[in-house]
């Protein structure tokens, strides 16, 4: 039987069930949105969204379970070893997506964005990283499958990443008025310095202009195609089929918005995450190396991602803890 790391499951119903759940939630979120109108994001929406969204991608592996177990072309063994693939690819790029959290806060902050837009902007942010990532897995699916030593290019490309991670950030890369797309658009577009509600145009004198709300959507955009960059290859390490990569990496990008809600006002507390962000990245850059000679399974894999950043959130905790014992 082929080995159910190389065995392609997506079959057009596969894909319309995935692609009925994502537009059905979407459309919930939306209509919520709309009839609630603009506010701030509490934390007990927020948490109730983020568990939503979990769930949802709970159910839907439940049914891709029962789906291959009851076809006699896969059956239980492949149906567990699926699920497994897509849970561990789940758990990576909703862990690898919390970095995201920290430069949002960052990009809002720098905009001094009022708390009541951030949700729109997040919306808009989240339906183009799915476009964005749906053409990079698609791309990423044909260079492997046409030159499987690309492999090891991603395991080294996530080393570095996890090294370069490590290392203290430098002052500058904070510095968002020296980013190259910001500085670009506000010497090419007509910018208008105030926000306009959640709107992204306005007018001005007669003159249409963009408002720093779009320059914010413009900076979040940007930073998913950066984290991007690690995430997706990071998910070749755990399955070569395209239909999982893509169900994992959507479900879990649709769970950052409620996800940076939830922690946006703890993110300080975490101060060893990148850490276990790091040691995540290292692990699945050294196993996709390594992988001709020695083949890791799948749940070493779970287990270890999911033991790096629960032991450094709970570092972190800690070392929190003691801060404010000795103060």
């Amino acid at each position: 039987m082929e080995s159910a790391v190389h065995l392609n499951i997506g079959t057009p119903l596969f894909y319309m069930v995935f692609s009925l759940m994502v537009v059905v939630m979407l459309s919930i979120d939306a209509l919520l949105l709309k009839h609630h109108g603009v506010h701030t994001v509490r934390f007990k929406e927020a948490l109730l969204w983020s568990l939503l969204w979990v769930f949802v991608s709970a159910i839907f592996a439940t049914w891709l379970y029962f789906a291959l177990a009851n076809n006699e072309m896969y059956g239980v063994a492949i149906a567990k070893e699926k699920v497994m693939e897509f849970a561990t690819a789940y758990l990576l790029e909703k862990s690898l997506s919390i970095d995201n959290i920290f430069v949002f806060l960052m990009i809002f902050s720098y905009f001094n964005t009022p708390s009541e837009y951030q949700h729109r902007v997040l919306l808009f942010g989240v339906l183009g990283a799915i476009v964005f990532r749906l053409i990079v897995i698609l791309l990423g699916v044909i260079l492997v499958q046409k030159f499987s030593w690309i492999l090891y290019i991603f395991g080294v490309f996530l080393v570095f990443s996890a090294i370069k991670m490590m290392l203290p950030e430098k002052e500058e890369d904070k510095d968002l008025s020296r980013n190259p797309l910001l500085r670009f658009f506000r010497r090419i577009f007509p910018l208008s310095e105030n926000f306009n509600q959640e709107y992204f145009f306005t007018k001005e004198n007669g003159k249409l202009l963009l408002t720093p709300l779009f320059l914010v959507l413009l900076m979040i955009e940007s930073s998913d195609i950066i984290f991007a960059v690690d995430s997706i290859p990071a998910v070749f390490s755990v399955s070569n089929d395209p239909f999982i990569i893509i169900t994992s990496n959507i479900f879990a990008i649709l769970g950052l918005r409620a996800m940076y809600f939830l922690l946006a006002n703890a993110a300080d507390r975490f101060v060893f995450l990148q850490y276990g962000l790091a040691f995540v990245l290292f692990f699945i850059g050294i196993k996709m190396l390594i992988v001709h000679w020695i083949q890791i399974p799948i749940a070493v894999s779970l287990s270890v991602v999911f033991g790096a950043i629960g032991a450094s959130v709970m570092i972190s905790l800690k070392h929190e803890k003691k801060v404010q014992n000795n103060t």
